[in-house]
């Protein structure tokens, strides 16, 4: 295990003793991370194999095969645009966690479709066992490049204090 020794000399593990804005930042730089690698990825298989995607696309959405790629394309912009240094670009990257989670919110009628219409993608039929989850999940992947910017705070932020 990581040791250091604090101001007075008594050792601690590594994350102990640093204040929770710290921690905070880094579970923050972590998520963000995160989910640029999980966007970037969906974005590319959009792009590489947009079958199973306009699959599950509803039939009130026109043009699923150009809405597939632009949702792509978008996803990779997101993903770069979370990755963007703050200084100067913070702006940037606020931008790019409001459209990721925006988008999470449009898709829910995909994924909604996907598990009650039980649609097959590449001849296979998902089961609840991965819809329940995912359609539970979905207020979490909106909420999660809000709160990796800084843009939200809840539920970490201490109650009755107003601080963080």
């Amino acid at each position: 295990m990581d040791r250091a020794m604090d101001r007075d000399g008594h050792t601690q593990r590594s994350g102990e003793g640093q204040s929770p804005s710290i921690r905070r930042k880094g579970a923050r730089t972590l998520v963000r991370w995160l989910l640029a690698l999980a966007y970037g990825f969906a974005g590319y298989k959009h792009l590489e194999a947009p079958a199973g995607f306009i699959a599950i696309t509803p039939g009130w959405v026109p043009d699923a095969a150009l809405v597939v790629r632009v949702t792509g394309w978008c996803e990779i912009a997101g993903a770069i645009g979370l990755l963007l240094p703050t200084v100067r670009l913070r702006p940037v990257r606020v931008a790019a966690a409001l459209g990721l989670a925006l988008y999470a919110l449009c898709v829910w009628p995909a994924n909604i479709h996907h598990a009650v219409d039980n649609i097959a993608i590449g001849g296979v039929r998902l089961g609840w066992w991965y819809h329940g989850p995912r359609l539970a999940l979905q207020p979490l992947i909106i909420w999660a490049p809000l709160w990796a910017v800084g843009l939200v705070d809840w539920p970490f932020r201490r109650a009755g204090t107003g601080k963080r």
